[in-house]
């Protein structure tokens, strides 16, 4: 893997963050029922570590000296609480699978990134482990 290829996925990872914090802002205000103020604050906390994750990613890109993207991945519209969580869900295991994309690419760049491989693996690694941490609360509130 080249530098630039690198680069062009750390992209689509931050666009991804920048819609996942909008989306899960924007849900967070159509939840309804008994558990609406629990889901909401839960849905807005998520938010806040898509927020962190796009932060993590561009850090990653400006120690690669590229220049982070300001554009957001396809939103996916969701209403009713069942359909939220279950929307927001597969996001979450999209996010994982193409982050763990990521990580394998990086692997094979280690050579090439003698100075910023394991900056960016850790980053890398910890937001994985957040997305799927998200992806078995979101789970369980189905209840699957």
């Amino acid at each position: 893997m080249t530098k630039a290829k690198l680069i062009e996925l750390l992209n689509q990872a931050l666009e991804l963050e920048h819609q996942a914090e909008a989306q899960y802002l924007s849900h967070a205000t159509l939840l309804s029922g008994e558990a609406a103020d629990t889901l909401t604050d839960r849905l807005k906390e998520i938010a806040g570590d898509e927020h962190k994750h796009a932060e993590q990613f561009r850090a990653c890109l400006e120690i690669l000296d590229a220049a982070p993207s300001i554009k957001m991945a396809p939103g996916h519209p969701a209403k009713g609480n069942s359909q939220i969580l279950k929307v927001n869900l597969k996001d979450e295991r999209d996010a994982v699978d193409f982050y763990r994309t990521i990580m394998a690419e990086l692997q094979k760049s280690r050579a090439e990134l003698p100075y910023e491989y394991e900056f960016i693996e850790h980053k890398v690694r910890h937001i994985i482990m957040d997305e799927e941490e998200h992806a078995l609360e979101l789970r369980t509130l189905i209840g699957e």
